[in-house]
């Protein structure tokens, strides 16, 4: 099990202080390794659990190899081999981890990628080149994805009692 967590503001930089806080609330999802991703206004947060690649290289959020495209992934994708196999011409892989798999899933498939996928996930991917963010959940929503929008801001989680964390808007 891992978090993930994050926040998008639609009017200001992001605080990445309430980005710590929320990855706080969710630590003991995954207490190996954490990492953040700010980039002005949104934060992308990552508290991993090493399942698969217990090595650094599964440290997220993770990039592409282009480094256009960031994930914070949660869950497992049992057919993570399979489809690395399927995409090993297209894609250079430096990790064994199903999340590297996603990318490169994401990159060639886009939102359709979900239909390849078998295992229970939720994930974020930020594109830094158009600046958009795809969120999804498994089909049966076994890795949760909590999320709330208004007009100031976007915040999403894996566990809802992250709202308590400190926010300014």
């Amino acid at each position: 099990m891992c978090g993930i967590a994050g926040v998008v503001n639609f009017k200001e930089s992001v605080d990445v202080n309430h980005l710590h806080q929320m990855m706080n609330i969710i630590k003991h999802r995954g207490p190996d390794d954490e990492g953040v991703y700010v980039d002005n206004n949104i934060s992308i947060g990552h508290v991993r659990l090493s399942i698969i690649d217990l090595s650094k290289r599964g440290h997220q959020p993770m990039f592409s190899n282009d480094n256009r495209y960031v994930i914070s992934f949660n869950g497992e994708i049992y057919n993570y081999i399979e489809l690395k196999e399927e995409l090993s011409s297209e894609y250079k892989f430096v990790t064994s981890t199903d999340t590297e798999v996603i990318l490169a899933s994401y990159i060639k498939w886009g939102k359709n990628c979900l239909n390849k996928f078998n295992g229970d996930w939720s994930f974020v991917i930020y594109d830094t080149k158009t600046k958009e963010i795809f969120g999804a959940r498994d089909r049966y929503g076994i890795k949760p994805f909590y999320y709330y929008k208004d007009e100031f801001k976007m915040i999403f989680s894996s566990e809802i009692k992250t709202s308590t964390a400190e926010f300014k808007s």
